[in-house]
């Protein structure tokens, strides 16, 4: 069953002097947030920006994968901490997304964990999604 996801945003004026409103998502579960380009390309300011929205959804993924892949394996996680950092350059775009994670699942040496963990980062859907960055990686860890 395929499953669509919405979002609904508002910008006014121009790239660079322009303010965005992420005003709602489909879910209601955020919204709004305030977008710039500033808040893109230098501080944040309180502000969001695409690139932090996918680092979210990144992580997040990721972290289904590895729950997924590592249950499959008969070592399902006791809790997985994901993090994911989204580099942006501008005039190149995404260049980068790195995933870190600690983790516990009994009975996994450190080894299978960070094979798991690759694994998981190769085909969690958000990765196939960002298939066009040039780096993704993953740092994989018991903890």
């Amino acid at each position: 069953m395929a499953a669509e996801r919405t979002a609904q945003v508002t910008w006014s004026g121009g790239l660079l002097d322009g303010t965005g409103t992420i005003d709602r998502v489909g879910s209601g579960a955020f919204g709004p947030l305030d977008v710039t380009w500033d808040s893109r390309s230098e501080e944040s300011n309180g502000r969001t920006s695409p690139e932090e929205l996918i680092a979210a959804a990144h992580a997040a993924c990721f972290s289904m994968a590895f729950s997924g892949g590592l249950a499959k394996a008969g070592t399902p996680p006791e809790r997985l901490e994901t993090s994911a950092t989204v580099t942006f350059v501008p005039g190149e775009g995404i260049t980068k997304s790195a995933l870190t994670v600690r983790g516990s699942a009994q009975g996994m040496d450190e080894e299978a964990f960070r094979q798991a963990a690759e694994a998981a980062k190769e085909n969690c859907p958000v990765s196939k999604a960002l298939a066009g960055v040039p780096e993704i990686t993953v740092d994989a860890s018991l903890s």
